[in-house]
């Protein structure tokens, strides 16, 4: 699956996109002026994301990239 077909399902299955994963991560302290904090783990992240909006680890990890920079809205 590619980066933008897991923003899609995230999108489709939360109606939150990227900015509002953002500031959603920002509300629960896992960010700070939009950078991850480092002593925020990828588990810390999934387990979020797994509980409150019932994804799985795969769409979890999408968001977890987002936060880390490591992806964002324009990567394939």
């Amino acid at each position: 699956m590619s980066f933008q077909a897991y923003l899609k399902t995230i999108k489709e299955k939360t109606g939150l996109g990227p900015q509002e994963f953002r500031a959603k991560a920002e509300e629960k302290e896992f960010t700070e002026n939009g950078q991850l904090k480092a002593s925020v783990k990828a588990a810390e992240i999934v387990k979020w994301i797994k509980e409150e909006y019932d994804l799985g680890h795969g769409h979890a990890m999408a968001i977890y990239a987002l936060l880390k920079a490591i992806k964002n809205e324009n990567s394939q």
